[in-house]
């Protein structure tokens, strides 16, 4: 009899993912829309980390034909780098005080400026993302849609 408790119990703990259930830190891992859809970034665990990549891009080539590049990086290495592939969230960290993915880094390749963020899930397809100088209550906050 202890056995098929210790069994019952063990199968419990394998089951899929329950509606209601999280896990500690639960990252929006997946590709998402930015909030005018011209843009797909994929969310993906570096390290402990969270960080996200252009995996789409609604005109992914210049007025010339060719793959937009990322021309205002103040680095000019990096200038001939294309969009596609970009990393341009990084070092998100979990806060589980704020339940938000937290001290992270935002890029924008139109710019070429870096601002900190944060990132928020909101509901199972839809993801607050807040880049900010200095204090996170000054910035500006995004609400992008899951793709996938």
């Amino acid at each position: 009899m202890n056995l098929l408790l210790i069994l019952a119990f063990l199968g419990q703990l394998a089951l899929p993912h329950r509606p209601g259930w999280q896990t500690p830190n639960p990252a929006p891992l997946g590709v998402w829309a930015d909030a005018r859809g011209e843009t797909q970034v994929e969310f993906y665990h570096c390290g402990g980390e969270l960080c996200g990549r252009i995996v789409q891009l609604s005109q992914p080539t210049d007025a010339n034909g060719k793959p937009r590049q990322d021309l205002h990086n103040p680095d000019p290495r990096r200038r001939s780098q294309p969009w596609l592939g970009l990393v341009v969230l990084q070092h998100l960290q979990y806060n589980a005080a704020e339940k938000r993915w937290d001290n992270g880094a935002i890029y924008d390749p139109e710019n070429g400026r870096t601002y900190s963020c944060y990132v928020r899930q909101l509901s199972p397809d839809l993801l607050e993302v807040k880049g900010y100088i200095g204090f996170a209550f000054v910035g500006r906050a995004h609400v992008w849609k899951r793709v996938r």
